[in-house]
C-alpha cells in the first residue's frame, strides 16, 4: 500500500491559513472604530483627534469615534490602547507626553516603540507663553523682569507634572534663570481654564488651544515657542528672540497595538493622509496653528526616537526625580 502524499493536504491548509489571514484586511473596516486617547477633553491631542476622527470617518467609510481614557500623564490610556485587539478597531493618538514618559517613569506597562505599530505621524504644533490679563506683564522680557522680582510667587499653570506644557515651562524658566509656582492640573483643559479664570497666572499652552482665548482677548499672549513668528500670531513675537534658540513644539501621531496586520495599518495610514488632505480639516488645522505632516510609519518611528531622546536630556538636565 503507497503511503499519501502530505504536500497536497500541506499546501492546501496553508492556503485556507493565509486566506484566513487576509480576509480581515479585505474587509476591513467593517465597523466602527475608535480613537483612543490619553488625554481629557478639551486638551490639544483630544482637538486634533476630533478633527482627524472627522476625516477619517470620510475617509474610511465607517464611523471613527474619539474614547478619551485621561490619566496617570498619558500612561492609562497607552496601557489600554497596547492591549486592545489587534484588529484595527482601536487606533491609539500618541502623543508628547508618551515621549516624555519614556524618561520620567522607572516602569511603565507599556512601550511606545515596541508595543505599538506605527502608523502616521498626524501634526506638530507650537507652545505659547500665555498670561491672564491682570498679571501686569506684555512680553516675555517683562514676565522674566517680575518673575525674577517675585521669585515663587508667580503661579504657572500645566497638563500634570511630566506633560509638555510642565517642560516648556521649566525649559524656560531655567534659561531665564527664574523660579515659578507650579500648579500640576489633570490635564491641558482644566490647566487652560485655569489660566482663564485667573486661578493662575501663565500658561505655555499649545496654540491650538489657546489661539481662541488669545483672540478673544480672555488671554494674553508674549511670545511663541519657534524661531521665528507664528503666522496665527502674527504680533506675537518669538520667545527665541529673548531666550536664543528656545524652540519646543507638541506632536501626535497614530499608532496601533504591535500585532495589528500591515495590510490594515497601511489602510489606515493612507487613510490618515486622506483626512489630513482634505480642505475642511487642513483649513481647521491651520486656523488653529497645527502644522500638518501626515507621514510614513518608519518616519513615525524616527520622530518618536528623537522626542524621547529630546526629553531625556532636559529631565536631566533640571534634575526631575523619576516617578
Amino acid at each position: 500500500m503507497r503511503a499519501s502524499n502530505p504536500l497536497p493536504r500541506l499546501l492546501t491548509g496553508c492556503l485556507v491559513a493565509a486566506c484566513a489571514c487576509a480576509a480581515p484586511a479585505q474587509s476591513y473596516p467593517a465597523k466602527p472604530i475608535r480613537v483612543l486617547i490619553a488625554t481629557s477633553a478639551g486638551s490639544n491631542p483630544d482637538t486634533l483627534a476630533r478633527i482627524v476622527a472627522h476625516g477619517l470617518t470620510s475617509a474610511l467609510g465607517q464611523q471613527v469615534v474619539v474614547d478619551n481614557r485621561a490619566g496617570a500623564g498619558g500612561n492609562i490610556g497607552a496601557e489600554i490602547a497596547a492591549r486592545a485587539p489587534a484588529d484595527g478597531y482601536t487606533v491609539f493618538l500618541a502623543h508628547t507626553n508618551h515621549s516624555i514618559n519614556a524618561s520620567l517613569y522607572r516602569k511603565l506597562n507599556y512601550d511606545l516603540l515596541t508595543d505599538f505599530a506605527p502608523v502616521s505621524l498626524m501634526a506638530l504644533s507650537s507652545f505659547v507663553a500665555a498670561v491672564h490679563p491682570s498679571l501686569p506683564v506684555k512680553s516675555v522680557p517683562g514676565l522674566i523682569r517680575l518673575a525674577k522680582a517675585r521669585p515663587g510667587d508667580i503661579v504657572y499653570a500645566s497638563a500634570g507634572t511630566g506633560s509638555g506644557t510642565f517642560f516648556t515651562a521649566e525649559y524656560f524658566s531655567g534659561l531665564a534663570g527664574v523660579k515659578m509656582l507650579h500648579v500640576a492640573y489633570k490635564g491641558g483643559g482644566p490647566a487652560l481654564a485655569a489660566v482663564v479664570s485667573g486661578e493662575a497666572a501663565v500658561y505655555f499652552s499649545p496654540i491650538a488651544t489657546g489661539l481662541p482665548h488669545i483672540r478673544n482677548g480672555r488671554l494674553r499672549a508674549l511670545g511663541v515657542a519657534m524661531l521665528k513668528r507664528a503666522p496665527e500670531l502674527p504680533d506675537v513675537p518669538a520667545i527665541a528672540d529673548t531666550l536664543p534658540g528656545f524652540e519646543m513644539y507638541s506632536w501626535a501621531g497614530l499608532m496601533v497595538p504591535v500585532k495589528t496586520p500591515k495590510a490594515i495599518v497601511d489602510t489606515l495610514q493612507r487613510a490618515a493622509v486622506a483626512a489630513l488632505k482634505d480642505p475642511e480639516a487642513g483649513n481647521r488645522l491651520k486656523e488653529l496653528g497645527f502644522i500638518a505632516v501626515g507621514s510614513t510609519p518608519e518616519e513615525l518611528t524616527s520622530h518618536c526616537r528623537k522626542e524621547i531622546d529630546k526629553y531625556a536630556k532636559i529631565i536631566r538636565s533640571i534634575g526631575l526625580p523619576q516617578q
